[in-house]
């Protein structure tokens, strides 16, 4: 029966120092979660074992576990190297088609614009719409950066405007000129607009008091002659009464071919406060001209940032994560993925965003390092090596023993 025991033990031992040997090579593999060899000993399924006696005929691996446990998180400076701290996985798309799941977060992006693993696997989340906003409840799918990495020139549609008007201002005598040539006692600010092609365009706004609480606004486009816009008149608590509702269809920019097109004045914010100087907060377009993506930024909640040359900052879309109730069941299949079994549950247990619920948050420019202790696995080896030696001179004093018999006269 020593035999039995002692090539179980072998075999036992070799597969524990093959799992060893696996997480000692990828101590500095990204994401990587170490294994252990579980053994489990063998009995003789035999009657005469009733009655509590049966020396057993060794050992086997029951299994071979994948432990779950966080690695640090190693800064890299690099935008698109994305950690999770907490639960979860990426979702992948492989180009096989087939989903998959990693903690490996250093990702590449292709001319295309899409985010992928080193392996081509598209890295799954919700992708927002033109305009940059992510959808509730949105399909999960390959986020992708706006085609060839270019955003397209937008027209101007308004123009919002943020100032405080000096309500002790004394109105001016004489008519506003018609050159661009602020009034006496006038105040003013600029702005800049876009038409279809993304070309600037200068966008002057003066503000002439005619009579207590009541202002003229005059605009001037592309430095030409100033136009009376319209008429605001304030309450005595310095908050606007008119136009209402508060806006002035009052600007026209020019496209290339000389047409025009109405950009609203917005002046909600607009106020009349005694004050020793004009302040403004705010005046800008919601036009802009065209912007080559310039860098790539992702925020804790896994929302993707394109940061383009026109001063533009766009979200692509957010990242998804999955969550499994049982990680142990997921199958690793090589390239830093693990795919979904029956033991896993076939479907992730949740999908989300970063940081919601149980799920975990990512980390732009870091990478969760191997969660293998080298020391201790240097220490396993040592073990399973003497282990193995052991199991050799069990089988070894048995032919030993065996001889003995066979040499008796």
């Amino acid at each position: 029966m020593s035999f039995q025991q002692g090539l179980s033990g072998l075999n036992a031992a070799s597969k524990n120092l093959d799992v060893i040997g696996h997480n000692i090579a990828n101590a500095n593999t990204t994401g990587m979660k170490a294994s252990r060899a579980e053994f489990a000993e063998l009995y003789a399924n035999a009657m005469g074992s009733a009655g509590g006696i049966n020396q057993g005929i060794g050992v086997e691996v029951a299994t071979v576990s994948q432990q779950f446990t966080q690695g640090n998180l190693s800064v890299t400076g690099r935008s698109l190297d994305v950690a999770i701290n907490g639960n979860g996985f990426f979702q992948i798309d492989q180009p096989n088609g087939m989903r998959a799941y990693t903690r490996d977060g250093s990702f590449k992006l292709t001319k295309d614009g899409q985010i992928v693993t080193n392996d081509g696997g598209s890295l799954l989340g919700i992708t927002a719409s033109p305009d940059g906003v992510i959808p509730t409840g949105g399909v999960i799918g390959p986020l992708i950066l706006p085609a060839g990495g270019e955003i397209k020139a937008d027209r101007s549609t308004q123009l919002d405007v943020r100032f405080n008007l000096d309500a002790s201002a004394e109105i001016p005598t004489g008519t506003a000129p018609a050159a661009l040539t602020p009034p006496i006692e006038t105040y003013g600010t600029s702005a800049v607009g876009y038409n279809s092609l993304g070309t600037a365009v200068p966008i002057s706004i003066y503000f002439t008091k005619t009579a207590n609480n009541t202002w003229d606004v005059w605009t001037s486009v592309d430095g030409a002659a100033m136009v009376n816009s319209g008429t605001m008149t304030f309450g005595n608590d310095g908050e606007l009464v008119t136009p209402n509702p508060p806006t002035l269809t009052a600007l026209n920019v020019a496209e290339s071919d000389g047409t025009l097109f109405p950009v609203t004045f917005n002046l909600e914010r607009a106020t009349q406060y005694g004050s020793s100087r004009f302040s403004v907060t705010k005046a800008i377009t919601d036009g802009q001209a065209s912007g080559k993506l310039t860098a790539i930024n992702i925020d804790d909640s896994g929302v993707v940032l394109g940061v383009y040359s026109n001063g533009k900052t766009l979200a692509a879309g957010q990242i998804q994560l999955a969550t499994f109730t049982n990680e142990q069941g997921l199958s690793p299949i090589g390239g830093n993925l693990w795919m979904a079994t029956p033991a896993s549950g076939l479907e992730p247990t949740a999908t989300g965003v970063p940081g919601t619920g149980n799920i975990g948050v990512v980390r732009a420019g870091t990478l969760e390092d191997s969660n293998v202790d080298l020391t201790k696995e240097l220490v396993n080896m040592m073990t399973a090596q003497r282990t193995y030696q052991a199991n050799a001179q069990t089988i070894k004093t048995q032919d030993q023993v065996l001889n003995t018999i066979l040499n008796i006269r």
